[in-house]
């Protein structure tokens, strides 16, 4: 495999993209590094109460009911951590009372650790591939992750790892991971609002909400970086199936977001097109409240009539033999 120097690069050239585009996991490194001092303003991550019920949400609607009552777990881990949200935010739900962060990137846990001393959490951070996970048999209570399974190449070699880390009894949560039909309506929705958004600010009229050209290319590069290292889309039945070959018991799948997913996408794009902070407070309120509104309408009426694998985020638990 290529290496590149560990330490985080705040920007890829073309060069360097050309070159992730034949090593998925250098790609994987680069564009995390790339975006990892601007991840968190970029997906709007907080650590306050928003956040931390989002969190939590996640982990109730995933987990069985009586398993609630086990809570806090002593010891987790989170895979893949990107800038800790989950774990972090899980810890302050009272979710666990201490953790480990991993990931590929080392702009990634500098972040994430980082995050977590500002939070005073419990909280130690290494590099890591997920498919050889650095910790000992029997380590973890809880392992979690949230959007990185659809980027480790060998997703069912990385769950035999998870299972191997927790300790009997343990449990491991991942949320946020893309299903095959929500992809499919998600990238194209991106896709279509780049295009309308990059071509529309050319007109005249509308050249204080186009980003300079430089920053529209570096936007390119980002997206063809991430092109390369989102590399799964699963259907729950294969994400179930793929959690059981690695030994897990008491396997179960929940989705989340299919209305939410079709406005979240565009939204996200669209800021991504025009100028750093030229929306404001008022776009910010519009865009969260639609996405809590609709999310309401996925949970409380589209569940009753529409296929679970047509949702947007599937999330899996499972837990290792006792």
């Amino acid at each position: 495999m290529t290496t590149i120097d560990p330490a985080p690069q705040p920007r890829a050239t073309a060069e360097q993209v050309q070159a992730a585009l034949k090593d998925s996991k250098l790609a994987q490194i680069l564009y995390h590094d790339w975006e990892a001092e601007t991840y968190d303003d970029k997906w709007s991550i907080s650590y306050d109460k928003r956040c931390v019920d989002y969190a939590r949400n996640l982990f109730d609607a995933t987990v069985p009911p009586e398993e609630l009552r086990r809570l806090p777990y002593d010891r987790a881990l989170e895979l893949g951590c990107g800038s800790g949200f989950f774990l972090l935010n899980l810890i302050q739900a009272g979710v666990a009372r201490r953790g480990s962060v991993t990931d590929l990137s080392p702009g990634m846990v500098k972040v994430a650790t980082r995050n977590g001393e500002n939070l005073g959490l419990d909280i130690d951070g290494r590099v890591a591939d997920a498919e050889g996970i650095p910790y000992e048999d029997d380590t973890f209570d809880l392992v979690v992750g949230h959007a990185v399974l659809h980027h480790i190449p060998d997703v069912e070699k990385s769950l035999r790892e998870v299972v191997r880390v927790l300790k009997p009894g343990g449990r491991f949560v991942f949320a946020g991971e893309p299903t095959s039909v929500g992809n499919t309506y998600a990238r194209s929705l991106s896709t279509l609002t780049w295009r309308v958004a990059t071509n529309a600010t050319k007109l005249p009229g509308l050249d204080g909400w186009r980003r300079p050209q430089a920053e529209l290319d570096e936007s390119s590069r980002a997206a063809a970086l991430e092109a390369v290292v989102d590399l799964h889309t699963f259907g729950p039945d294969d994400l179930e199936r793929m959690a059981r070959n690695a030994g897990a018991v008491d396997v179960s799948t929940a989705t989340t977001e299919f209305t939410a997913a079709m406005l979240g996408w565009p939204l996200r794009t669209f800021e991504a097109a025009v100028p750093p902070g030229k929306l404001g407070w008022g776009w910010a309120k519009f865009a969260f409240n639609s996405w809590i509104g609709l999310s309401w309408l996925d949970d409380n009426v589209w569940r009753r009539v529409v296929p679970k694998g047509w949702y947007y985020n599937v999330m899996i638990t499972g837990v290792k033999p006792s």
